[in-house]
């Protein structure tokens, strides 16, 4: 067994588990907002329910974060020394500031968001839920810094084996931060959404007083409709900005073996790494060259480009940002349908739609972690892009049946995360707003 490989396999399986959650508050603490402004505008006591409603179902997101994303911190140290010691003074920075301007913040003002509705003033009340809607946005901007160096590192030089910080405005905001960032938030909206979406569906579908819903429905709605085509955009500039600073992932995106120009867009295909083609591929010439610089003609780099001992592998990182597209182009038809029920005000009639939100729900988690495979398997062999090698990064003294080990418990006990927190939340849902504040 390599050791590389299973700590690898772990910390995939750990971050990838842990990533289901924080998408899901950044899109659910917006909602909330929503109605607590409405609430504090109008003082109608079904904004307040609505929004007790979706606090219960954020709380219990929130639990399962916090419990999932504990061991990577841990991984670090145990797993993956080599890398902490090398640039753990510049990646470690940003995962502080995270804690400490970020998620106490959260905790703080999300406990008084469940435990303080009666003890508080309405005004004070929506401060708290304002807060905690910043502080997941301001949780997931520190992250994704620390996410964002390892892709374009900037604003460091190496000393003696180490990473020493030399700019950190340069560091944070490095050449992916900004747009990573904004299309991590517009994919956290969507899913906050849709489950927000999907929780008063269900609830509509089975005649719970569809009126009494209607404002977390269309508050949801709208919040989807409107991440949805946003999001568009923002995948576009992502691919354009990989493109650039990291031509060898986007090859691999593409399964584009030779440098060309007219390079073109695979819509469908199945990459074969060993013949360095893609079967069945179906493509729109020179579609990628004009996505990338909007030019029909222009040249973009294939993997020839760069020594194989530097190429990302294909399989995985073209099948997981294709489908990605695939699932961003169903959210803008979902949404598409979406507005056009609303505008005609049958959006809590179309029995078909809503019970297409249910179904649709486990769509943008799909999504999210596409994104992420796509992202961190595109970047290898580099655990810090051409600063250092993944082999290099891993503890040289932790035995691969260590790690064995602890991967199979933690998914034992993830998967009973899994369980408790799926039937918690299942409870909510079915219990409604306006079921009691316990």
């Amino acid at each position: 067994m390599d050791p590389v490989f299973l700590a690898r396999l772990q910390f995939g399986f750990t971050a990838g588990f842990h990533f289901l959650f924080p998408p899901t508050t950044l899109g659910l603490t917006l909602v909330i907002l929503i109605l607590e402004s409405f609430h504090l505008k109008t003082g109608e006591e079904r904004y307040k329910a609505l929004s007790a409603f979706l606090v219960k179902i954020l709380a219990a997101v929130f639990v399962m974060g916090v419990a999932t994303g504990i061991t990577l911190e841990f991984a670090f140290g145990n797993n993956w020394s080599n890398y902490s010691r090398a640039v753990g003074d510049v990646f470690g920075a940003p995962l502080a500031a995270e804690g400490i301007f970020a998620f106490f913040l959260e905790s703080i003002f999300l406990a008084v968001l469940v435990f303080g509705r009666r003890r508080v003033s309405r005004g004070v009340y929506w401060f708290a839920a304002f807060i905690v809607f910043l502080s997941s946005h301001l949780s997931g901007l520190w992250i994704l810094i620390a996410n964002s160096w390892m892709q374009t590192p900037a604003g460091f030089r190496m000393e003696g084996g180490r990473a020493v910080l030399t700019d950190v405005f340069a560091a944070a905001f490095n050449p992916s931060t900004v747009i990573r960032f904004l299309h991590t938030i517009a994919a956290g909206w969507v899913t906050g959404s849709l489950l927000a979406a999907a929780a008063a569906a269900w609830l509509i579908l089975k005649k719970k007083n569809p009126e009494a819903l209607a404002p977390l429905f269309r508050a949801a709605i709208a919040v989807f409709i409107a991440a949805s085509f946003l999001q568009l955009g923002l995948g576009h500039l992502h691919s354009v900005q990989v493109a650039r600073t990291q031509p060898e992932k986007m090859a691999a995106f593409e399964g584009l073996w030779e440098t060309r120009t007219a390079a073109p867009f695979t819509v469908f295909g199945i990459p074969d790494e060993k013949a360095e083609k893609i079967r069945l591929q179906v493509a729109v010439p020179g579609m990628l060259s004009w996505l990338i610089h909007f030019d029909a003609g222009a040249e973009v780099k294939g993997l020839d480009a760069f020594p194989p001992e530097e190429r990302p592998p294909v399989f995985l990182p073209f099948l997981s940002y294709h489908i990605m597209i695939l699932l961003g182009l169903a959210f803008i038809g979902l949404s598409a349908w979406g507005l056009f029920l609303l505008l005609r005000k049958k959006d809590l009639r179309s029995r078909l739609y809503l019970k297409l939100l249910l179904f649709a729900l486990p769509l943008p988690y799909l999504a999210n972690t596409l994104g992420w495979i796509s992202a961190e398997v595109g970047r290898q062999p580099w655990a810090v892009y051409r600063v250092l090698r993944t082999a290099d990064a891993a503890s040289p003294v932790v035995p691969a049946a260590q790690i064995l080990a602890t991967l199979i418990l933690f998914t034992v006990v993830y998967s009973l995360i899994a369980a408790v927190g799926i039937k918690i939340l299942v409870k909510i849902v079915k219990k409604g707003p306006g079921a009691g504040e316990e």
